[in-house]
């Protein structure tokens, strides 16, 4: 019997063309292809275009971009999270996303987009640290969902230097740790699959 290989949707909080962060998670989403087998979905913020949140746009009718957004949510294992840090924090277009994914939709379990779903985090910023204190709010944001977001995480400082013109790190304990994030996810994921 043949099985289907496994699904990350990888998601930028980035709206920014040539995003450090889309990057960081590309990069990291092809090792999980490659190495482990995972098909890629990559789910742009900046085409989908969402409209923010608001119960009476919801009640009016659910926006057509944010059903493809929960949809591809829901179809994928495991979702791979790059988000820069804004002020502190995770980007409001990241947040938005989060709020409309959140939102139960006719016919769908609560929580569906994230409930039981592997995540994984990193984060890239042109600063020092990289985005690590908005990373922080994002896993917050996400274990309060009900996902089960992995411990290792990767926070790529001086982002605006580190990729060679192929897209890869191009310094190796940066490229370890990045790796290490898609492994710990798609480990997680094939350990969940199993016990089910």
């Amino acid at each position: 019997m043949t099985t289907q290989p496994y699904r990350v949707a990888v998601i930028s909080g980035s709206l920014r063309s040539g995003s450090f962060n889309l990057a960081l998670a590309k990069y990291v989403a092809k090792q999980m292809a490659n190495d482990h087998g995972f098909e890629i979905d990559e789910i742009s913020l900046s085409d989908l275009d969402l409209p923010m949140f608001s119960e009476d746009l919801e009640a009016a009718g659910f926006p057509v971009n944010a059903k493809n957004l929960k949809d591809r949510m829901i179809a994928a294992d495991a979702i791979l999270i790059a988000s820069p840090e804004y002020n502190g924090s995770l980007s409001g277009a990241l947040k938005n996303a989060i709020d409309w994914a959140s939102r139960p939709y006719e016919g769908e379990a609560p929580l569906a987009c994230f409930k039981g779903k592997v995540g994984g985090l990193l984060a890239a910023s042109p600063g020092a640290i990289g985005g690590l204190r908005g990373m922080r709010h994002v896993r917050q944001i996400l274990t309060q969902l009900q996902m089960v977001v992995v411990p290792s995480e990767f926070a790529l400082g001086v982002a605006h230097q580190a990729f060679d013109d192929d897209g890869n790190l191009q310094d190796e304990r940066s490229a370890t740790m990045a790796k290490g994030v898609g492994l710990a996810v798609a480990e997680m994921t094939n350990a969940l699959k199993n016990a089910n």
